[in-house]
């Protein structure tokens, strides 16, 4: 069983801040030279891809079926709120 909800958007951003973090090691580490400036389209394009990918993610979730940890139908949770458990007083 899961434990959190997979969201695929945040590995893509996460992906893209490890490669950047790769970058700068190589460089610190003499394998290569990396400008500075280098890293900032890395950065820019993963956050990209990240919203892109959140995006989709959303869509595909809200057509299969709703978002995971909704209501299975609309009055599910209509008694939440004031009132709710009070019954029994």
């Amino acid at each position: 069983m899961l434990r959190h909800e997979f969201r695929p958007g945040r590995l893509v951003a996460g992906a893209a801040f490890v490669l950047v973090g790769v970058i700068y090691a190589g460089d610190a580490g003499g394998l290569w030279e990396t400008p500075w400036f280098t890293v900032v389209p890395v950065v820019v394009a993963g956050l990209f891809l990240a919203a892109v990918t959140g995006l989709v993610t959303r869509a595909v979730r809200r057509r299969r079926g709703g978002e995971p940890g909704a209501p299975a139908d609309a009055d599910a949770g209509a008694d939440i709120g004031a009132g709710a458990g009070t019954a029994g007083r």
